[in-house]
């Protein structure tokens, strides 16, 4: 159950609800995000709900079954937008592609990269200035100094930038630089990540985990909501599977039960999906007829330099093929 305050709510009358609900020994949680405060309720059984909703202080009751609350499409039926500034929405119709390099390398590239993206009418670029590698000596990232040659040059063009956060002690000195904080598959259940996460008011993309579930990754976005952050947005890039054909088994059917089951975006990135170049164009196609509400791809000027994932990214020319070929998609749509 999810209780509705009025922003303006006393002490007093917050102080009269918590008390009705301790009297019907029913569990209650207070979350306060940048568009509500809320009590987070866990019935251990039936109640009549009129006994809280008379209660001044109250906008509105929700019955939330099931296990996610703040996410679930149960009590906000309205769809989420992202509003991550500069007239640049995420969800409910608005569609977004974030393209870039696995890895952010050089000032040379990043020029290059925004280049494109300009010519093409993209307005976020991804990149990755801290890398989880499998191998500790394969190259890890130009870490901040990377980023802020990396913000430097996209706000000057107009660009926004998604970036990937690996620790909770990063994010203070990585907020004026980023627009999107980005949770890799390997971070998904960091929930001290999620939660410290939770307590900024940044947009956060979260990416289903390497073997993850749907409820997983519900359960995590739910870790960011509880904190006080509804700026979220869920990620399918494809989980780990018995088939060793392609990288990942990039799961299209967990966009519509995403939307069925949340009120969050839902974008596809299917350069990790399937790990192979000349495969991405495809499966892109496929992700934006699943009904995604964005997609996050690998692009480079020279794929087979590339410094991480060279073997999945498209080059440009591609990219600008892929791009016309979109929206021609979404029109049909």
């Amino acid at each position: 159950m999810i209780i509705q305050l009025k922003e303006e709510i006393t002490q007093k009358e917050l102080k009269s609800l918590n008390e009705v609900l301790d009297e019907m020994n029913i569990d209650h949680y207070p979350v306060r995000t940048q568009n509500g405060q809320y009590q987070i309720c866990t019935p251990k059984a039936e109640f009549d709900i009129r006994n809280i909703g008379h209660l001044d202080g109250i906008v509105d009751v929700h019955r939330v079954s099931g296990k996610h609350k703040m996410v679930s499409h149960k009590w906000k039926i309205d769809r989420s937008i992202i509003d991550i500034g500069d007239d640049v929405k995420m969800g409910d119709g608005h569609f977004e592609l974030m393209a870039g390099p696995c890895s952010i390398e050089s000032e040379e590239q990043i020029i290059n990269t925004v280049e494109c993206l300009k010519n093409n009418g993209v307005r976020i670029m991804r990149g990755g200035v801290y890398k989880p590698r499998t191998s500790p000596y394969s190259f890890r990232g130009l870490g901040m100094d990377g980023l802020k040659l990396f913000y430097k040059t996209c706000s000057e063009n107009g660009i926004k930038i998604i970036t990937e956060v690996m620790e909770a002690g990063q994010i203070e000195a990585m907020m004026p630089y980023v627009d999107i904080f980005q949770v890799g598959a390997r971070n998904a259940q960091n929930f001290n990540l999620l939660e410290a996460l939770g307590e900024v008011d940044k947009p956060v993309l979260i990416k289903r985990g390497i073997s993850g579930s749907i409820d997983e990754l519900l359960f995590s976005a739910e870790y960011i909501f509880k904190n006080g952050n509804e700026k979220i947005i869920l990620c399918e890039r494809g989980i780990r599977t018995f088939e060793t054909s392609y990288r990942n088994t990039l799961d299209l059917n967990a966009i519509p039960i995403l939307k069925e089951k949340s009120h969050l975006p839902v974008i596809v990135d299917p350069s990790h999906g399937i790990g192979i170049r000349k495969h991405v164009y495809q499966m892109t196609l496929a992700a934006v007829a699943s009904g995604c509400d964005g997609i996050l791809i690998e692009i480079h000027k020279t794929p087979n330099s590339a410094a991480t994932d060279g073997q999945q990214t498209i080059d440009f020319k591609e990219f600008s093929r892929l791009t016309e070929k979109i929206k021609k998609m979404r029109e049909i749509l």
